[in-house]
């Protein structure tokens, strides 16, 4: 399927800010890595107009949106399908394999709300460290569970969740920079990924742009304590 944006005119990624923006940056890692050209333009959160400015392109009023032509794609996880339709590429190949990559993505897009708001993401910060309520370390079990079953199962040697970069990795994107953020004890296969996932160039070069973003959140940065 091609993108119906008109010629010489490449799809246009509206995000939040790179450095908080856990929902931007899953589909921008996912049109980067399976080969969707676009272009983006980033609204952050501090701006004065900043809702005036996210009605002016989302129905929804909410960031992401890909405006591909006349469409208007509004959710991550729905950007994601969009752009795997449109490539070909980022759900595996394997019946079983695609619908449980589904599965984990759809979990990370509706769960896990005491990780976001306790570890919320904040790519700048290192060593804080919050309190472990048994809700936060259910989430983040969960998580070491996941990553580890499809590891074991789809994973082989090679290292993201089902071999081949898929729609699982780029929803749990955020999480990899939120335990860089906040630290998480995980099992060896766990936190091999972990390391993978933060190692990717990719991943490396939106966090390049939030280290550089220069704003603050006080109410985000705030949270967890530094460590010396």
């Amino acid at each position: 399927m091609m993108s119906v944006s008109e010629p010489n005119s490449a799809p246009l990624l509206v995000l939040g800010s790179k450095n908080y923006s856990s929902w931007s940056l899953r589909p921008w890692l996912f049109l980067r890595k399976v080969g969707f050209d676009f272009r983006e333009h980033v609204i952050h959160f501090d701006a004065v107009d900043y809702q005036a400015q996210i009605a002016a392109y989302s129905p929804s009023r909410r960031l992401p949106l890909l405006k591909d032509g006349s469409a208007k794609i509004w959710d991550s996880l729905a950007i994601c399908e969009y752009a795997a339709e449109c490539t070909g590429r980022g759900l595996p190949q394997n019946r079983l394999a695609r619908a449980l990559a589904r599965s984990a993505a759809a979990e990370m897009h509706s769960g896990f709300q005491t990780l976001r708001n306790e570890f919320p993401m904040n790519i700048r910060a290192r060593q804080r460290r919050v309190p472990l309520s048994s809700q936060l370390q259910a989430d983040i079990s969960r998580i070491d569970e996941i990553w580890v079953g499809c590891r074991q199962q789809f994973g082989s040697e090679r290292a993201w969740l089902f071999g081949d970069f898929s729609i699982a990795d780029a929803m749990f994107a955020p999480v990899a920079f939120r335990f860089q953020t906040y630290g998480a004890e995980l099992r060896p296969l766990a936190a091999a990924y972990l390391r993978h996932a933060l190692e990717d160039p990719t991943l490396r070069e939106w966090q390049d742009a939030a280290l550089q973003e220069g704003h603050i959140l006080p109410d985000v940065d705030r949270i967890g304590t530094l460590q010396s």
